[in-house]
């Protein structure tokens, strides 16, 4: 009889499941006291798009180094180093008081919370077989909308009480418990005393040999795989990230949804995401598990995906606020379980020493495209008098057009070749 019915990988896939659950709550909550935090400081709408924008900008440039210091640190010193750090950047949102000091707090959050799927990315590597690994980043990124759906219902409840600096402090300090914890559990699957034979032969079957050396990232800029992987990233994170801090706003805009009201439209957004988050992974798991190759079950999985989010450019049209939050769950759905097979791209591709290098450079170009477009967000609706037609627009294409941009530069999604 079998001591073990579900493998040990899965409570290190559970551990990064909570890190991004805290990840997202912690970048969540400034969306959710928008509102408030507009009308209590008198920010303009391009003012609220600069601060928030500020995430984004550290965020994308630290990725340049932060799979680097990753392959080389390890993800067990690595990642508890940056739970703690981006926890003090959440809290310190508590003593800012100006667009200037909110901007600063979201900088140092930005620039810590980079660690994340770069490290996250590289642990599936190290701890799941090929044939799992876009379900296994399918559970894990799927703490992006449990963090979402958590911040809704924390925040407002602490806010309204307590006032909104305690909530800055109270969903900051969860990360320090998560990083005591995972310094105690975690280890090497070869190094792991609660992996035992036969799930480390589980986990090492069709594996791709390391050769221990990690690669230079202006290596990987010459290879059109790194910019399959970069377009993935491009084209989709800064739509997440709108939903993330303007959804809210919109919600309050149109439908004069408050504080004490966007609980509910916000949960069910996330919940389904969840659901697509799995799912996605799942989908070109299974494809493969028939006999289809990684390239064409991918492929199949983004592009259903990017079909699905096509009504988003509706939104704004929608008869009612209802409508409007169902075609958004629809898209946050879709676009999670695109945002599990785009991650799988890179462990596909790409040999485990280069993993994390990879990720930070698509982490990279994505931040920057983020900061852009939440910069440019702003300005638009300040110009515009609050009008999300054009931008929803632009969210409801961007899939479709870099689905196309990724098979015409990997039509075959050939792996680089190690050395």
């Amino acid at each position: 009889m079998s001591k073990r019915r579900v493998g040990y990988r899965w409570t290190i896939c559970a551990l990064l499941f909570a890190a991004t659950t805290i990840n997202y709550m912690d970048r969540q909550v400034l969306g959710v006291l928008g509102p408030t935090l507009q009308h209590a400081l008198h920010w303009s709408e391009s003012q609220y798009g600069d601060v928030v924008s500020w995430f984004s900008l550290p965020y994308a440039f630290a990725f340049l180094g932060v799979g680097w210091w990753l392959d080389r640190v390890g993800v067990r010193r690595g990642l508890a180093t940056a739970v703690v750090a981006w926890s003090v950047a959440a809290v310190a949102h508590a003593f800012a008081r100006t667009a200037a000091g909110f901007s600063v707090a979201r900088a140092a959050l930005g620039l810590s919370e980079s660690a994340n799927f770069p490290g996250s990315i590289k642990v599936v590597a190290e701890w799941f077989p090929p044939r799992q690994r876009a379900l296994a980043t399918g559970i894990f990124n799927a703490g992006t909308n449990m963090g979402a759906i958590f911040a809704p219902i924390v925040v407002p409840f602490i806010a309204l009480r307590w006032g909104w600096q305690w909530a800055f402090v109270v969903t900051g300090a969860l990360g320090f418990v998560w990083a005591i914890a995972w310094l105690a559990i975690y280890r090497r699957p070869d190094e792991n005393p609660h992996v035992d034979a036969a799930e480390l032969a589980m986990i090492q079957v069709d594996r791709r040999p390391a050769d221990g050396a990690p690669v230079r990232w202006t290596t990987l800029l010459g290879r059109r795989q790194t910019w399959a992987f970069v377009v993935g990233k491009l084209m989709s994170d800064p739509i997440w990230w709108f939903y993330l801090y303007w959804f809210p706003k919109f919600l309050d805009t149109r439908y004069g949804v408050k504080l004490s009201q966007v609980m509910w439209p916000l949960i069910v957004v996330y919940a389904v995401a969840d659901l697509g988050s799995v799912a996605g992974g799942w989908f070109s798991g299974t494809l493969i598990k028939r006999g289809w190759t990684a390239n064409w079950a991918r492929k199949t999985a983004m592009l259903t995906m990017a079909v699905l989010i096509l009504p988003t450019s509706l939104v704004p049209h929608a008869g009612s606020m209802w409508t409007a939050v169902l075609l958004v769950a629809l898209a946050a759905a879709a676009h999670q379980g695109w945002s599990a097979n785009v991650y799988t791209l890179a462990s596909d591709m790409f040999p485990q020493s280069a993993v994390a290098s990879v990720v930070g450079i698509g982490g990279f170009v994505s931040g920057i495209g983020a900061w852009f477009f939440q910069r440019a967000t702003g300005r638009i609706l300040q110009a515009n008098g609050g009008d999300y037609a054009s931008i929803f627009l632009v969210c409801g294409f961007a899939y479709v057009t870099a689905w196309v941009l990724i098979h015409f530069i990997t039509p075959t999604m050939e792996p680089v070749a190690s050395g």
